[in-house]
């Protein structure tokens, strides 16, 4: 990936110019530049496993050093993907809008903001906890960049399958902040989420395929079509859910509330992904699915938490 690639003028992709009246405003800017809503679905993902990591006895002040730096290494990583696809951003509808194709922030800005965020995730991991789980958040950043936004995302329908392993990384920084080390089940976090991925983001490319189609972005839908990609959700979804169990036995890290929890969870995952792909032209089904496998990591992680904690363990 060139430098000009990245700081090649907004011009250049046709973009509007739009200057800031307040301080909030900008800094309003730099939150949607990090993509927020992103960022929290992986850091509820991060604190299960550093809850599960120390058997429900984390530090506070541990944790809330992680979280920020977790926050900060999504957000460098989605600020780059953002300055990457600005071009295609401006060409649809729903992203023109955006920082960066608007005009409200300057590519060189955006990736003085990345940079930084980078820089402030390492340090805070490399002193407050250690090497490994800084190295973890720095690998999670490259995969994201070079390998889905730059290499993959443009140009193979697979791009979200492989690029996925970015988002699976957070787990794997948590259970080393705690531990120094990766055991079984930070692997098993790390594949649940891998697994999870694909189908929680199809979902969502089946509704919006017409965008990717017109900047000829190859994601599953486009290429192959409804029918393929439901059918790809299904058995992704078939594969997540004993994966989400193996916590639970054989690993024996979770007890009887989790395991409870990832059964009723996937059992509705799996109806979902069922009843989208009798109907892959119901775009609505699909939507419906995409809100579900937010809602589906979210309660599999406080699951995960509630699970952990002590008091839980007594019954």
């Amino acid at each position: 990936m060139k430098l000009d690639r990245i700081l090649t003028s907004p011009m250049t992709f046709h973009s509007t110019t739009c200057y800031h009246q307040t301080t909030w405003q900008v800094v309003q800017s730099y939150v949607q530049l990090a993509k927020p809503r992103i960022i929290l679905l992986l850091l509820i993902v991060m604190a299960a496993s550093m809850v599960m990591a120390a058997k429900g006895h984390v530090d506070p002040w541990l944790l809330s050093i992680a979280l920020v730096s977790g926050a900060c290494a999504a957000g460098a990583a989605n600020t780059i993907n953002c300055l990457y696809d600005r071009d295609i951003d401006f060409a649809m509808a729903r992203t023109r809008h955006r920082p960066l194709p608007s005009g409200q922030i300057q590519p060189h800005e955006a990736l003085l903001f990345a940079i930084a965020l980078t820089l402030i995730s390492f340090t805070l991991l490399a002193v407050f906890a250690n090497l490994l789980s800084a190295s973890l958040a720095m690998v999670g950043i490259l995969v994201y960049v070079l390998v889905y936004t730059h290499w993959l995302k443009r140009h193979h329908s697979l791009n979200i399958v492989i690029g996925g392993a970015a988002g699976a990384i957070p787990p794997l920084v948590g259970w080393a902040v705690i531990t120094g080390n990766l055991s079984w089940a930070a692997w098993c976090l790390f594949a649940i989420v891998f697994l999870w991925t694909p189908p929680h983001f199809w979902a969502l490319a089946m509704v919006i395929q017409d965008d990717y189609a017109k900047v000829n972005v190859p994601m599953l839908p486009v290429v192959a079509g409804n029918e393929t990609t439901t059918r790809q959700i299904f058995a992704y979804t078939l594969i997540l859910i004993p994966v989400t169990l193996l916590l639970a036995y054989p690993l024996n890290i979770t007890n009887w509330l989790y395991l409870l929890v990832a059964i009723v969870l996937g059992s509705i995952f799996v109806y979902k992904a069922w009843l989208l792909m009798q109907f892959p032209s119901n775009l609505e089904l699909a939507r419906s699915l995409f809100y579900y496998s937010i809602i589906y990591i979210m309660l599999l992680s406080i699951g995960i938490i509630i699970d952990c904690l002590p008091i839980t363990s007594l019954f």
